[in-house]
């Protein structure tokens, strides 16, 4: 019997890629990426954004219908030694009963100290809808205990509702606390045009503790106070008394702060002065 064999690649030669052609193909690759990376960027922002105003939209509908409830007085917004009483004596009369801060407190995590809040039973006890998609932040601390997240982004404007259980204290006779000079809004009719005041809004990581968003309303004042959040794309979310909400972009760096895992305020120059008189326009009016 005779066998045969064959050989199949006898006179056939291997191609393979030169290195030269490795290296183009992979900067090929590298340019792509770096024109396609920007454009991916930018729209994961823009969902963040979008969900963002939802969840500010669903918490004013909520403040809304509380004080539809309330004969038209809107949700208490109390300060942190305010908050913290309330946490301890188990009566949650804020808005939100928790304080933030980098280490390791509850309050930082304690999905309960949101939904036990007075807004909360408005917006069906959805502790998602207070914190922003963008604010991933932690300090190491937390990153060392296994966090995953903070519960809450927002905070609400400190000229809107009533700031402790005291009756006879300066917000009960419609002044802010720290800024006798200006109105506290207590009901809905009390704010003149509802479409120039802001009631929540992302709060920088840094700055925010209760959900007192305190800045200081008079012009040209050099200090932010509490600093609104950048998160989007060095924007910041915003929800209205008149119940819409929208992302507005800051213009300076000294409003665009990094985050540093620590807060003593913020100053501006005059000539960066434009980003705060936005805000302030939008936060409360002279008291009369």
């Amino acid at each position: 019997m005779r066998i045969q064999t064959r050989t199949p690649f006898v006179g056939r030669r291997w191609s393979a890629f030169t290195l030269i052609e490795l290296l183009v193909v992979i900067a090929i690759i590298a340019i792509l990426a770096g024109l396609l990376l920007p454009a991916l960027s930018k729209a994961k922002a823009k969902g963040q954004a979008v969900t963002c105003m939802n969840n500010a939209k669903q918490l004013m509908i909520a403040w809304h219908l509380y004080a539809g409830d309330y004969n038209d007085r809107v949700v208490n917004n109390f300060g942190v030694a305010e908050t913290l009483t309330e946490d301890q004596s188990k009566t949650f009369r804020n808005w939100v009963n928790n304080v933030m801060t980098w280490g390791l407190d509850p309050g930082n995590t304690n999905v309960a100290w949101v939904q036990n809040g007075a807004l909360a039973p408005y917006s069906g006890g959805d502790w998602k809808l207070y914190k922003c998609s963008a604010d991933v932040y932690l300090s190491q601390a937390q990153r060392n205990a296994g966090w995953t997240a903070r519960v809450r982004s927002y905070s609400m404007n400190a000229f809107c509702g009533a700031f402790n259980p005291n009756p006879n204290d300066a917000w009960a006779r419609g002044l802010n606390m720290f800024n006798t000079d200006y109105r506290q809004f207590l009901k809905l009719t009390d704010i003149p045009q509802p479409a120039m005041i802001y009631v929540t809004l992302d709060e920088h990581p840094d700055s925010i503790n209760d959900g007192y968003y305190l800045l200081d309303p008079h012009p040209g004042s050099g200090n932010w106070g509490d600093l609104p959040a950048s998160y989007h794309n060095g924007a910041a979310g915003f929800a209205f008394a008149d119940g819409h909400s929208e992302i507005h972009m800051w213009l300076f760096p000294t409003t665009k702060k990094k985050v540093n895992f620590n807060y003593s305020g913020q100053t501006f120059p005059q000539s960066q002065r434009g980003d705060n008189d936005w805000a302030v326009q939008r936060t409360s009016v002279k008291a009369r």
